[in-house]
């Protein structure tokens, strides 16, 4: 599974120059009586964390070696590698990272001692001041005061930290790489910092075999993948221009969910876009997501002179609950499922944007579930059947679950807590579900199943979601009437399947390195003539396509058909039709497949779709078969999903 730097790693990781002033104020131990006998350290998984932690330590003393006026912010281990984020006015550029290298492989030979010392806040605070390291001297006044402030030293120079770290700097070896510079942050606040990311490993092997996978990853990565489908720009940063390619791609996918949804007895509804700020304070997600929502005042003053606010929402939940609210609902109705194709926003920070994965405004494929509790566990049961059948369709067989039970920070009484993670781990015994547990990173409002995806390139993506809530219809005051007439507040039960359009069309994208599937395929068929001769019939051919529901782009240029073909090839074109004045007398087609040079019918390695030659009325009919949306598997049957741990939806 996809495993990211945890909170904990990322609040505690921070650094500071230092020279041997300070030695005397503070108490030295040898850090290799922490690790214990660390001699087969590169057996453990944890060992990894922390020569990448011991790495992103020589980079940052790297840096300010070569820049003394860099100030440094955070620098945790993540996965696959490290970062260091610093305050610097000269801009970083890949240009400086053989030098930066260099400096590490000579820290590295030094081979110092990692050695921990703990300091009093006051004299942290007042070394760091001194010396001009303001974002370490703020970081020091927001730690605990009974918090004691370790130091970690490499020779002359100190680390803020509380480690572990290996034994020395020798430890770190040579398979490292410098791999690339982004904006980043203090804090989640205004002031902007530069990142400087790397990887470091125990061998050059994996060293060199992880590049191969980056570069892999780089080939396939949707930006460069979707020129002319989509882009972005700075005036919109965070939102795509959904070009004509693209939205074919969007509108498929969301047609195809409406379809699959509709047969599962979803209704489907739409909720406002600005919502006034009361709404969000009742429910919880003012006080819990306040900075990640764009909120706009109006310009009227109120009676009491006060100005509303609106934010645009972030998430679909409390309107959906307000739909609910507007009628009065029997028992015999439930469950009720309703679903929207939700456009939400959030201010995520400028240096965590990242394409359609990671954006600012985004589509969820959301839905939520109003049910009593005896219906929990056949709503997760019929969910699951219905998410491994939609993966399946998208070409995604490798899906792993967590259970993600209650964050430190949460909304409702731990007794409907109790509740709702019995009433989840029931549901997912009953689904078949095998899973690990995210322990903490369930949502403020209920304990949560995640559903991780596995893609071509071996990388994990968490799409799914499933929660259990017992919080919000009560802080919402949703009720049912239940079969004594009394008042009941229902089981509110949230789910996205996709989650983000925008980001799973981009997995889709890399997923399949641009070749999709001739349903989800932005031109699914190009007709190209051999000549200007068949110029009438390529053009009948083309409105054939169309009538039949295809995707299709007609191309007549006086062109060599060579030509012609590898060009739609390389923009990994599904299927190119050719035509010349035999077809045209014959009422035939050639039907070349992208990644298959064979004309026999047989599309090369055993593919039995429609190719080589075809009467066009049998073209016409294969390729709108091929190209309808997929069914999945509608019938319950009796089918739980199986084990989705061991068995790999």
């Amino acid at each position: 599974m996809t495993r990211s730097a945890s909170p904990s790693i990322v609040a505690r990781e921070y650094a500071s120059v230092a020279s041997e002033a300070g030695r005397d104020r503070s108490t030295t131990v040898n850090v290799a009586s922490q690790i214990n006998d660390r001699e087969d350290a590169t057996a453990s998984p944890d060992s990894l964390e922390v020569l990448r932690h011991d790495c992103a330590h020589v980079l940052a003393e790297a840096v300010q070696s070569l820049y003394p006026s860099a100030k440094l912010g955070f620098g945790p281990a993540i996965e696959d590698g490290f970062y260091y984020d610093f305050e610097q006015a000269e801009p970083f550029t890949p240009d400086c990272f053989d030098a930066l290298e260099a400096k590490m492989r000579e820290i590295v030979g030094r081979d110092e001692r990692f050695e921990r010392e703990e300091w009093e806040s006051a004299d942290a605070h007042s070394y760091f001041t001194e010396r001009g390291e303001h974002l370490k001297a703020e970081h020091v006044l927001s730690l605990p005061e009974d918090e004691a402030i370790t130091i970690y030293r490499q020779g002359d120079w100190l680390d803020l930290c509380r480690g572990p770290h290996g034994v020395t700097t020798g430890g770190v070896g040579t398979a490292f790489k410098l791999l690339g510079v982004s904006g980043a942050v203090w804090k989640g606040g205004d002031k902007k910092l530069q990142r400087v990311r790397g990887t470091c490993w125990h061998t050059e092997a994996e060293l060199s075999a992880y590049l191969d996978r980056l570069e892999r990853a780089r080939l396939s990565d949707h930006r460069r993948l979707g020129q002319g489908l989509y882009h972005f720009q700075e005036e919109a940063a965070g939102s795509a221009f959904w070009h004509e390619g693209g939205f074919a791609i969007y509108h498929a996918c969301e047609r195809y969910i409406r379809s699959r949804l509709a047969n599962e007895g979803y209704r489907e509804v739409r909720t406002p876009q600005l919502i006034d700020r009361s709404l969000w304070e009742r429910s919880g997600h003012w006080q819990k997501f306040r900075e990640q929502m764009y909120t706009i005042s109006e310009q009227d003053e109120t009676a009491d002179g006060a100005k509303r606010i609106f934010a645009l929402k972030p998430m679909n939940c409390p309107g959906h609950v307000q739909i609910f609210k507007q009628s009065l609902v029997s028992y015999r109705e439930l469950p009720l499922r309703f679903s929207e194709f939700g456009l939400v926003h959030r201010n995520e920070p400028s240096g965590a944007l990242h394409g359609l994965m990671r954006a600012r405004a985004f589509t969820q494929d959301d839905g939520h579930i109003f049910c009593r509790e005896e219906q929990i566990v056949e709503e997760t049961r019929r969910f699951c059947v219905l998410l491994q059948s939609i993966y399946r369709d998208f070409g995604f067989d490798d899906i792993s679950v967590k259970f993600s039970d209650r964050p430190s920070q949460r909304a409702g009484e731990d007794a409907l807590w109790d509740k709702a993670e019995s009433a989840l781990r029931e549901a997912s015994s009953a689904a078949g579900l095998d899973y690990s547990l995210n322990s903490g990173e369930g949502a403020f409002y209920g304990p949560k199943l995640e559903f991780v995806l596995r893609d071509g390139l071996g990388r994990d993506w968490q799409c799914g979601t499933w929660q259990v809530d017992f919080v919000l219809p009560r802080r919402l005051d949703a009720s049912y009437i239940d079969e004594r007439g009394e008042r009941c507040h229902p089981v509110l039960l949230h789910r996205a399947i996709l989650g983000s359009l925008e980001r799973f069309i981009g997995i889709v994208m890399e997923h399949y390195v641009g070749a999709l599937p001739l349903w989800l395929a932005p031109i699914q068929v190009v007709v190209a003539t051999i000549t200007n001769k068949s110029d009438v019939y390529a053009e009948e051919c083309a409105r054939c396509f169309r009538a039949a529901g295809l995707r299709v782009s007609l191309d007549c240029r006086a062109e060599k058909i060579g030509y012609k073909v590898r060009e739609h090839s390389s923009r990994k074109v599904s299927v190119i039709a050719v035509v010349g004045e035999r077809e045209s007398a014959s009422r035939m087609v050639s039907l070349r497949r992208f990644g298959s040079d064979a004309g026999d019918g047989s599309g090369g390695n055993g593919d039995t779709r429609a190719s080589g030659q075809l009467s066009l009325s049998d073209a016409v009919e294969a390729l709108g078969v091929e190209s309808a949306l997929p069914t999945g598997v509608s019938s319950m049957d009796g089918n739980t999903g199986g084990n989705m741990g061991d068995e790999h939806v």
